[in-house]
């Protein structure tokens, strides 16, 4: 028997999903999966029959219940403490730049909403304001993390994923979705993201997701 379960929205869209996703897994938790499509009519209270907060991801696990990304990203970090570096200075780092991504960079999350179905497909109407400056910093971010702490390895912290690249791997979505242009520190850092077994595991799950959960208003975008 699973030890609990994780509520989560459509692959393809849910960018919150995929971060509680990847602790989760990263973790070792035997939990089944129940997905939710978003924007449809009877999603909202579908998702509030399953949510305390009516919203994904939410984790059952062991009678304990977690909603929140964050919240689950730190619940998965006490069962497997690697998904936080051990150093004190990389971990406050780590938190640091994940609790940033969890709460800023709105213009990249309105413009550019999650959509892995589409690929390298920048926008007709070129990047606004408000997403150049959030990408400028996204950028700068990336590079100084891995210049200080990414040693020999791909990512963040080394040669394994943390919390820390679980916060951004959304973000590595949007980019590669939209073709925004990278540094090239950055850009190898987006491309080892979207090469790891779980983001590939992801995004075929999402390509064989139904038809019917497609939402037009994220389709569209131009």
């Amino acid at each position: 028997m699973p030890d609990g379960r994780l509520v989560l929205g459509n692959r393809r869209y849910s960018s919150w999903s995929l971060r509680g996703w990847l602790s989760v897994r990263l973790a070792g938790l035997d939990v089944t999966e129940e997905v939710v499509p978003l924007r449809k009519a009877d999603s909202a209270p579908r998702i509030s029959a399953l949510s305390p907060s009516g919203k994904v991801p939410y984790l059952e696990h062991w009678n304990i219940r977690v909603w929140d990304s964050m919240a689950i990203a730190e619940y998965c970090a006490e069962i497997e403490p690697a998904l936080w570096p051990t150093d004190p200075v990389e971990r406050a780092h780590a938190r640091s730049i994940s609790a940033e991504m969890h709460a800023g960079f709105q213009g990249v999350r309105s413009s550019m909403p999650m959509n892995l179905g589409r690929e390298n497909r920048p926008l007709a109407g070129g990047i606004s304001d408000a997403a150049a400056k959030d990408i400028a910093r996204i950028d700068a971010l990336w590079v100084e993390t891995r210049d200080m702490f990414g040693g020999e390895g791909d990512y963040f912290f080394g040669r394994d994923l943390t919390n820390a690249d679980v916060a951004f791997a959304p973000v590595v979505a949007r980019f590669l979705s939209y073709g925004v242009a990278l540094s090239p520190k950055a850009q190898a850092y987006a491309q080892a993201i979207r090469r790891h077994p779980l983001l590939r595991e992801w995004y075929d799950a999402a390509a064989e997701e139904p038809t019917a959960w497609l939402v037009e208003d994220f389709e569209n975008i131009s």
